[in-house]
């Protein structure tokens, strides 16, 4: 890794009652990764052929339970310096409401390396105001923002 820029090796932070998040992707449960995201809205019937490989091409972060079991996910696709796009947010929906989303999300996107990133984008429906809470917004300039989508032929 260059000077300045963030290495996952060995990285987690750990939260008062025992919630860790951590980046060690020996950790990573891909039984719970897959089954949360092929049941999420925005990857319905994901194979888990594609939640290994989009782990595998960005930095991941598994949201672990005190006693250990993973409860939650996220990865970042980011050059370090110019764009970051945060990805695949998941807490287990029984925790939901207990802050866990809020710890994911604002440590992630708060990595000292990763203060300097010019711009951090996501995609969400329904979850706008969590992401707000850490200087999200809608486009500042919409017209500047092109995307490319698979043809549906």
């Amino acid at each position: 890794m260059s000077e300045g820029g963030f290495s996952p090796a060995g990285w987690h932070c750990r939260r008062d009652d025992g919630h860790v998040i951590s980046s060690d992707r020996e950790r990573l449960d891909f039984d719970f990764i897959h089954r949360s995201l092929a049941a999420s809205y925005w990857s319905p019937g994901i194979s888990r052929q594609a939640v290994e490989m989009a782990a595998a091409h960005s930095i991941p972060f598994g949201l672990y339970a005190p006693d250990g079991r993973q409860v939650g996910y996220c990865r970042v696709i980011t050059d370090q310096v110019s764009l970051a796009y945060l990805a695949d947010v998941w807490v287990e929906p029984g925790l939901r409401g207990l802050g866990l989303g809020k710890f994911l999300v604002g440590t992630v996107t708060g990595i000292p390396a990763w203060r300097a990133v010019r711009r951090w984008l996501l995609f969400t429906a329904d979850a706008h105001g969590l992401y707000q809470q850490f200087g999200f917004s809608g486009l500042v300039e919409p017209d500047r923002v092109m995307a490319r989508l698979p043809s549906r032929a």
